[in-house]
């Protein structure tokens, strides 16, 4: 009790009153970095309605050793789809469309399954589009439309509503949207509606734009080392789903408005409807107690809540984690292909907010399979392209992924298992409880035989 109320009296003071020691925060980003073979990073930490920490860490260029520098641009993956999901939110507050009216309203010349999705679906990723996210395409605006011109019912692997199942096309569609409703192409209407609005000078879709500017090159690993990815990846019909450059500076605004009802600089630049609609839970992820809200998570990390997206693009990752009730945020992007820094994040979160101890492993001990176990579980599950076969052997459960190996299954609750290569599979049951998904990494798989 002591403790919770010298922080809340620590946090009660003005910021210029406060001392912080970000030593930590800083040790562990070195550590990390080396650990992991990230050639660079950048953080800032909000609290309130500012930026108290900015600082980068390591490489922008493992080949010119060029340091890394706050105002450098990264790309950020799946971040973006907050975004994405705050424009169409924006344009649903504005009247301009219904969330829960089938899409079908507004692009005409969809197929039949496809025109009765709804956006909420598409922005709660519970549409039952399959996915895919290639890293090449066109360059050019016309890309996003022609695209979804193309799309066949095919491209739903499930009924929509039934299940979340996380999909980048689905955002590919949530993006064209925009575009449709806007008359401006998605690029343009992001600068239009949310970028200029925030003040976030060097956020840009177009990479002929970012490469005007201060930007982190992208690496992968190779051989164990960081190498510069080349060619960079791009692809303007996937724009919406995670195709944003920006840096911690830009990123930062998007935050203070975000915990601070909309507000920024003593303007009113987002409407509070937008933020309660992005961070409201709308669709529970299968053997988990999180759920997914428009663009954003949300769940509790050690007593705290949060909400928060992550982000992957060839040659970078991101993470935005938002904590709303105290205020706090901490924002990290590095140069290398999904890469985040989990600890150095936690490390930040503990200089501003209590968190209950972590937890120690827990053994889990194998259950025992029943003959019902089986006989219920065994199966060929897709979304796609994308591939998972359960097969039963002498009493044992293994499952296949793709070309990947065959590993045994193990069960550690009523739906959720384990594989020995590390996977974590929640089998997902129909009324008359026969396995009808099997849910692995946010994705869905749907029963095919």
């Amino acid at each position: 009790m002591r403790i919770r109320l010298l922080i809340a009296a620590v946090l009660a003071l003005p910021l210029a009153a406060q001392t912080v020691d970000y030593s930590a925060v800083e040790k562990s980003a070195a550590e990390e970095l080396s650990a992991l073979r990230i050639p660079g990073a950048s953080i800032a930490i909000v609290r309130g309605d500012k930026v108290v920490y900015s600082k980068a860490f390591g490489q922008a260029d493992v080949e010119t050793g060029e340091a890394l520098r706050p105002e450098m641009l990264f790309r950020l993956g799946s971040t973006t789809k907050m975004f994405t999901a705050a424009a169409l939110v924006g344009l649903a507050v504005e009247g301009k469309i219904d969330l829960n009216a089938p899409i079908g309203r507004y692009l005409e010349f969809l197929p039949p399954k496809l025109s009765r999705i709804t956006a909420s679906q598409l922005l709660s990723h519970t549409a039952g589009i399959l996915d895919t996210a290639p890293m090449y395409g066109s360059h050019d605006d016309a890309a996003l439309g022609n695209g979804i011109r193309a799309w066949t019912d095919a491209w739903l692997f499930t009924s929509p509503g039934k299940i979340i199942s996380y999909s980048n096309p689905g955002y590919w569609l949530a993006g064209y949207l925009v575009e449709t409703l806007t008359g401006m192409p998605y690029a343009d209407a992001m600068e239009a509606r949310l970028f200029k609005p925030l003040g976030m000078t060097r956020t840009t879709l177009r990479p002929t734009t970012a490469m005007t500017w201060p930007l982190a090159q992208g690496h992968e690993l190779a051989g164990g080392k960081a190498k510069v990815a080349r060619p960079a990846a791009d692809n303007a019909a996937s724009w919406p789903a995670g195709s944003i450059f920006s840096n911690t500076q830009d990123l930062s605004r998007f935050v203070i408005a975000f915990l601070n009802g909309g507000r920024l600089d003593g303007r009113q630049v987002l409407d509070p409807k937008v933020i309660e609609l992005l961070a409201s839970p709308h669709a529970p992820i299968p053997g988990s107690s999180q759920s997914y809200g428009y663009g954003l998570a949300s769940g509790e990390f050690r007593g705290v809540h949060v909400v928060e997206h992550s982000g992957s693009r060839m040659g970078y990752g991101s993470q935005i984690r938002m904590l709303p009730a105290e205020r706090v945020a901490v924002i990290v992007q590095t140069n290398l292909t999904g890469a985040t820094l989990p600890v150095t994040t936690v490390k930040a979160m503990e200089l501003y907010v209590e968190l209950t101890p972590k937890p120690g492993a827990e053994r889990r001990d194998p259950m025992q399979l029943t003959a019902n176990d089986l006989n219920r579980i065994a199966g060929v599950y897709q979304n796609g392209d994308q591939r998972i076969e359960i097969t039963a052997k002498d009493g044992h459960l293994f499952v296949k992924r793709g070309r990947g190996a065959e590993s045994e299954l193990a069960k550690h609750g009523d739906g959720s298992f384990g594989a020995g290569n590390g996977g974590e599979f929640t089998m997902v049951a129909d009324v008359d409880g026969q396995i009808e998904y099997v849910h692995s990494g946010l994705r869905s798989f749907a029963r095919v035989h």
